[in-house]
């Protein structure tokens, strides 16, 4: 049996995760120096541009230890970001252990902790690391005490690490080898494979990196995946180094690759687990969910005759992210177009930014929806995630909408501020601890779509950029909101129309329309704009329309002349409000995202 070591690292975004990951590369002589660059692991350009980790990768390394045995190393990076947390804890589920990489700079942040927690559920063993201890303003002794506090281990556990001065790394996988526990499976068992992630290539299907936990997995078994039930042969299996290496069988505790011919990757989906056709096992691995966006929004081509190529780019996109999915709608202001589903905010950009880079798409967003429960009075449950399929009001008994349990860490000296934000966005407070005297760890439940907006931005504006949010969700509970809607000379703008609180619908309808008034050219006739819940308006304002001076043809003569042309191009106007269609600019739909809530 082969000597192996399965592990991840967790770190908040920017406590130099990759940075690391290259390292342990570098040392292991998985790569070569020609081969090296930075972020290694990170294969998407707006990965590498905002430093962050989109897509989960794996990768094996061969370490000879001090113990004169050569251990194979697995290691599954993970995404760093609220976003993706399922596929987070797939990742953890595919390990057993996990090395926790803490910014000697900045310390414990909210994601630290939320992923500690899910790693320490998981059964983890954890090796704490404290990184960039090169810098001036690291502050290690602190950092120490917040790491011993959080997980209680001893100091001489804590290991002192400089990825960029290539410090400590050798120490590190010493510990992944003393520390973790080799896996434990059994080969003779039925087999049971973890999928922990998939991508498309495009010319072999959907690629499921998988983990064996029991049994042998060998090219030309006939194979199924338990969600959906599907027989399928495994056409080539093997290891993950900088590339695919096949090597034909993976065996109990090893992680690699597998291709069977499939051609979606919605087919090999994150959690599921991979059995033998025949003589499989009759349970799954536990902890499988459907991924569930959790927010809307409208995808449109700001030319309609790019309609068509727009489905096509979301298709070939959809192949590589399972977790985006889309319906065809209609707007009456912005033609046809696309419902589209995300995990985040943070996936919506990532999407977005994609579409328009890699497939050259021009977009236009509307603006981002949470699903709502609505209850009519006869009793039916109605799912709204566009609020132009909201019922009316006289049908509506009452509307339930998503919360979220948020941490946030920040030094104290901003607490008072956060607590007040947190208050404006309807926040509940539960409690605050703190992990040392100068931070603080503060829990509220927030409606979801009073954060997924502009929240994170105020955040980081209100703390100097110090404090750390993460959140999960914990389920539907029951407020007054109210449907608003925008009208223009009284025809309704579906792409304008957003589902607010009912004490801030006044609030934000007046600025609505005076974010319009600005935005709206003016024309040869009078528009109203108006904001109003069902019949009842709450807001109104007007553009003025354009005077042309029909009396600078007339000069000299009787009065009665002039109110002649007066009146004639009163009546015109009259006409011209009545069949008169207002142009929209682009801008006005995004305008209603940069309002100041």
């Amino acid at each position: 049996m082969i000597d192996i070591r399965n592990f991840c690292i967790i770190a908040h975004i920017d406590h130099g995760k990759s940075t690391i990951a290259d390292c342990l590369l570098e040392f292991t002589h998985t790569v070569s120096k020609r081969e090296a660059k930075e972020q290694l692991l990170d294969s998407l350009d707006l990965e590498r541009e905002r430093g962050i980790t989109i897509k989960s990768h794996a990768i094996q390394m061969k370490y000879p230890a001090h113990d004169g045995k050569i251990y194979v190393l697995n290691l599954i990076d993970t995404p760093g970001h609220v976003d993706f947390s399922y596929e987070v804890s797939r990742s953890l589920a595919a390990c057993e252990g996990a090395i926790l990489v803490v910014d000697a700079a900045q310390g414990v942040e909210a994601q630290t902790i939320s992923n500690l927690y899910m790693a320490i559920d998981a059964g983890l063993e954890i090796i704490p690391v404290v990184n960039k201890i090169d810098l001036p303003s690291a502050m290690i002794d602190v950092v120490k005490k917040q790491i011993i506090d959080l997980i209680g281990c001893k100091e001489e556990d804590i290991i002192l690490v400089s990825a960029k001065e290539r410090i400590g790394i050798e120490e590190m996988l010493e510990a992944v080898v003393k520390r973790i526990s080799p896996p434990k499976g059994d080969e003779k068992a039925p087999l049971q494979a973890l999928v922990f992630d998939s991508i498309f290539d495009s010319y072999r299907g959907a690629v499921a990196y998988v983990r064996i936990f029991n049994g042998v997995l060998k090219e030309k078994d006939e194979i199924k995946f338990f969600v959906n039930d599907k027989k399928c042969l495994a056409e080539e299996v093997g290891t993950l180094r900088l590339g695919r290496i096949r090597t034909g069988e993976l065996a109990a505790g090893n992680v690699g690759y597998l291709i069977a011919g499939v051609k979606d990757v919605h087919d090999t989906k994150v959690g599921d687990t991979v059995t033998h056709f025949r003589n499989g096992s009759d349970t799954a691995l536990p902890g499988y969910k459907e991924i569930k966006p959790m927010v809307y929004s409208g995808l449109y081509p700001t030319d309609t005759d790019e309609y068509e190529n727009l489905r096509e780019a979301l298709e070939k996109f959809r192949l590589n992210d399972s977790a985006l999915s889309y319906t065809p709608e209609t707007s009456t202001a912005l033609g046809f177009g696309f419902r589209c589903g995300f995990l985040g905010m943070l996936h919506m950009e990532i999407v977005q930014e994609r579409l328009e880079r890699e497939y050259d798409q021009s977009i236009v967003t509307t603006l981002p929806n949470v699903e709502y429960w609505v209850y009519k009075k006869n009793g039916v449950k109605v799912v709204v995630d566009n609020p132009s399929d909201m019922p009316s009001v006289g049908d509506i008994d009452h509307v339930e909408e998503p919360y979220v349990k948020a941490q946030i860490v920040t030094p104290s000296e901003y607490v008072g501020n956060l607590m007040q934000l947190a208050i404006e966005k309807r926040g509940v407070y539960k409690n605050t601890t703190y992990i040392d005297p100068t931070r603080a760890d503060i829990e509220f439940e927030f409606p979801l779509a009073e954060i997924i907006f502009d929240y994170y931005d105020k955040l980081k504006s209100i703390s100097r950029g110090y404090a750390s949010l993460d959140y999960e969700f914990i389920g539907y509970r029951e407020s007054d909101l109210v449907k608003i809607d925008i009208l223009l000379n009284g025809e309704k703008v579906d792409a304008l129309s957003i589902i607010c609180h009912e004490k801030k619908s006044f609030t934000w309808g007046q600025k609505v329309c005076t974010k319009l008034k600005d935005l709206i050219p003016r024309q040869m006739f009078e528009i109203a704009i108006q904001a109003a819940i069902g019949s009842k308006v709450v807001s109104r304002t007007t553009v003025k329309a354009m005077r042309k001076n029909v009396l600078a043809k007339c000069y000299g003569g009787d009065i009665t002349r002039k109110r002649k042309l007066l009146e004639k191009q009163k009546e015109g106007k009259k006409r011209m409000k009545q069949v008169g269609n207002v142009e929209i600019p682009q801008e006005a739909f995004l305008a209603v995202l940069q309002i100041d809530d």
